[in-house]
């Protein structure tokens, strides 16, 4: 090879073709930053997570997308929401190569000079793992310096909420995660101890809601395994009636409410987008939240409200133990979902601090 700068991105066609381990051996043999979809994001996790891509990836994986010289495609679609509107902007200094199954993706052009090959996603990292790849260690340390120094810049309470979470979360956990807010500050701050373990995301399969039913389905595929469930208030109140199959079942399900009182990601958009004129998404405008402890307890659930996403650590206990339970976590109404990649020009807001922006290029432009 003679890039200086490649990377690997995943997709859950990777998964689907049974690499997952092939990715961890990939990493430890040529030391290539791997980057993953939304959907991924629990493939490349402890030492060597970095991040995931797109409209609200981290933004330290977007930079290094923007200053590599090859990207590695392997099971991902790359769709809107990972190259943006302009295929042109989409990592703009590298070569593409693209791995996938599906020969109608490919037909897709993002690159005009981007090889394809229409391989299966396990059989294409066999064949790559066995080429005669430099050591990247120098680029890999480089990436790992300006996510350290990215580490918290952008976190918001919903961010801060979820790390704690991950720091209660036991070595391969199985969390499900909801359609909303949640599946964003999830995807940027789930951290997991471990490479055995997983974040079942619904993507585009999943509609608002899917976070308990997907708990209650993992949970039972494992013989009534510990699942962790992180849903919205509204996401739970779309499948409410399910916590009787948790109590009837007997399901050690951990349901962790992130409780904004509003359909934030919608009022969010018409924040942003609708100059304030919110619609069925706030307290005022038309939408409302249940006791969720009150209607936990009616369906026989133990449950309480915690005020403030530092109080976890009273309830680690409940996490631990072979009972279902119900955390109502509140947070501040209005808390934002950031950085954000601006469609029509690939840029990342808010900006970043100048001092900050020119410290990180010059780790990654070296």
């Amino acid at each position: 090879m003679t890039s200086r700068k490649p990377v690997l991105v995943i997709g859950n066609g990777a998964r689907y073709a049974g690499a997952s381990e092939l990715i961890y051996d990939f990493i430890e043999k040529t030391h290539i930053p791997v980057l993953t979809t939304l959907n991924t994001v629990d493939m490349v996790q402890d030492k060597y997570r970095i991040g995931f891509i797109g409209t609200y990836g981290n933004r330290v994986s977007n930079m290094i997308l923007n200053e590599c010289d090859l990207v590695i495609s392997v099971g991902a679609r790359l769709g809107l929401r990972q190259i943006g509107h302009v295929p042109e902007l989409f990592a703009p200094k590298a070569k593409l190569i693209r791995c996938d199954v599906d020969q109608f993706e490919l037909a897709r052009q993002i690159k005009d000079d981007e090889e394809k090959y229409n391989l299966d996603a396990k059989y294409f990292m066999e064949q790559l793992i066995e080429e005669d790849i430099p050591d990247y260690s120098d680029w890999w340390n480089d990436c790992l310096k300006a996510k350290a120094i990215l580490d918290g810049y952008d976190d918001t309470e919903g961010n801060r909420l979820i790390d704690k979470i991950a720091q209660l979360l036991p070595e391969n956990p199985v969390v499900t995660v909801d359609i909303g807010q949640t599946v964003c500050w999830a995807a940027q701050s789930l951290w997991l101890r471990g490479t055995k373990g997983r974040i079942i995301i619904g993507g585009s399969y999943g509609a608002m809601g899917v976070g308990l039913p997907y708990a209650i389905g993992a949970s039972i595929s494992r013989e009534s395994g510990i699942t962790y469930c992180i849903t919205g208030d509204g996401g739970l109140q779309m499948n409410i009636q399910e916590l009787e199959t948790v109590n009837r079942e007997k399901l050690p399900i951990k349901i962790l409410v992130v409780n904004n009182r509003e359909l934030g990601k919608i009022s969010e958009i018409q924040h942003g987008s609708y100059d304030d004129r919110y619609f069925i998404t706030t307290p005022e405008t038309g939408y409302t939240v249940p006791d969720f402890v009150k209607v936990a307890n009616a369906y026989g659930i133990k449950a309480a409200t915690v005020d403030n996403y530092e109080l976890l650590d009273e309830y680690r206990s409940w996490l631990n133990d072979d009972e279902p339970c119900l955390l109502n976590i509140m947070l501040t109404p209005g808390t934002l979902l950031i950085p954000k990649i601006k469609w029509e020009t690939c840029t990342i807001k808010p900006d970043l601090d100048k001092n900050l922006l020119r410290s990180i290029s010059s780790i990654l432009q070296k």
